[in-house]
Parts: structure tokens; sequence; C-alpha cells
């Protein structure tokens, strides 16, 4: 029997409102879909650029306790997709025995992946260039977001997505994820890549994204070593960080929705 449900995870620096277009396209289609907040995002974009308060405070076990309790409440399990951030928890999440299958678009490295992009370092420059960030929740610019974000959008369409979508992200479980290789012991990005029993993953990486660049995707699928379970990549032409938002989307919704219908 096939999913009937979807569940949508955003990243950093947006909120379940970046998925807005591909919940009523799945709608559409019959598809129950969920896009849950992390804990204590449960308002509007404006709100949390008034008071950054929930972003300083959350971490990523209180984001994964509170996915888990929602798909583990579901029934049958659901097909997982997660952008930026997201990508990182679906595959936390398949790693814990949730979903059906998972995609993960331009999706942040889990533990273990070291390769870091000369893009990547100025795309992450404003969180990671004063360690007092840790313990503050960092926006972009209007011109970070469109290097980071946005960089292959047409001029206003990338500034009604800074308007629209931009909130500050989480400084110390960025900190976190960038130090995560040189601790000790497992992190809160870790998963098994030996686990047998984790269900499909397919990596779709925009080629022009500067924030997580396609050889991220790539390593991070390599480090899956378990000759059981099925990960794959798939790498689109011109498209940058934001794909959820960029013109074409439709293209990715369908074929992230057919690849993970067929493996599931």
């Amino acid at each position: 029997m096939e999913p009937d449900t979807i569940v949508l995870i955003h990243g950093f620096w947006v909120t379940p409102r970046s998925w807005e277009n591909w919940v009523t396209h799945y709608e559409a289609k019959g598809f129950r879909v969920l896009t849950p907040a992390y804990p204590g995002f449960e308002v509007e974009v404006e709100a949390l650029n008034a008071d950054p308060t929930p972003i300083e405070q959350v971490t990523v076990p209180q984001i994964i306790d509170s996915l888990e309790k929602l798909i583990g409440g579901l029934g049958a399990p659901p097909i997982l997709m997660g952008h930026s951030a997201g990508g990182v928890f679906t595959q936390i999440l398949l790693d814990h025995g949730y979903g059906a299958a998972g995609v993960a678009i331009n999706s942040a490295p889990t533990e273990g992946v070291q390769v870091v992009p000369l893009s990547q370092i100025r795309a992450t420059f404003p969180v990671l260039k004063n360690p007092a960030n840790r313990h503050k929740a960092v926006g972009f610019t209007y011109e970070q977001w469109k290097y980071a974000f946005t960089n292959t959008f047409p001029e206003d369409q990338a500034r009604a997505t800074y308007e629209r979508y931009h909130i500050p992200a989480s400084g110390n479980i960025f900190w976190g994820s960038a130090l995560a290789n040189i601790h000790p012991g497992k992190d809160d990005n870790y998963v098994d890549y030996h686990n047998d029993d984790r269900k499909p993953l397919l990596f779709i990486a925009g080629e022009h994204d500067n924030l997580m660049p396609p050889k991220i995707q790539r390593s991070n699928a390599k480090h899956y070593k378990s000759a059981k379970t099925i990960t794959e990549v798939i790498e689109y032409p011109g498209r940058s960080h934001l794909m959820p938002a960029q013109d074409g989307w439709q293209e990715i919704a369908d074929r992230a929705l057919a690849w993970a219908l067929d493996h599931s």
C-alpha cells in the first residue's frame, strides 16, 4: 500500500511557510501533507523576526523528538522530505526507523561529511565569523540571503522570497554542526551509515547552490555503506539553494514524489 501522507521538513533561515507551493501541489494529488514547525516556531515569520527567542532556545534533540512523536502517531509510515537542515533531520529520522522513504533536498551534511566548499564558507560566514553568535539567532541581510539561497533567481523573486520567508537561524545549532567532526563521540547530526534497515534515500542537489553545493550531497551519499539500502543522488542544473520556491519547482516536487513512491 502506497503512503498517503507526506511530511515536509523545513531548514534554517525559513519556516514551514517555505513549503507553501508544495503543500497545495501535493494536496491536489490527494495526499495529506504535514509541515511541522520546530518547537517554538509555530508562529508566523513576522513574529519570529520580531522576537527570535524561540530560535535561540531550540535544540536538535528537541526538533527530532517532536518530529518522531508526530510521525510515530500517524500509523502508516509517511514519505519524508526535508530541505537544507531538514534534509539532515530526514536522514536522522530514516536512521531511527521512521518514514517509508526519504528525500533530502540541498541537504546539510550529517556527521563525518568533511567537504567544505569555498562558497559554503562564504555563505555561512555571517554566523561563523563570531563565536558569540553561538548564543544568538543570526539573520541574513538581503545580499547575504541572495548569495546563499537565491543566487540564480531573478532580482524581484529573490527579494520577494527574502521578505516572505527569511528568519534568523540558531547560531548554537549551526556552530554545533560546524564543530561536529572535531568533537569526540556522537553529535546531534549523527547517523549510522551502515544501517541495513534504513529506508530508501534520495539526495536532490542544485548545480549552483552556494550554501550546500552538490559535492556535499555526493559526499554525504557516499558515506552510506550498507549494500541493502538504496541511496541515490540527482543534480538539477541551474538551481540554487531555495529550490522549493524557484521557478520550475513543480518538476522537483514531482520527481521527488515519484521516486519516493517507487521506492517506498
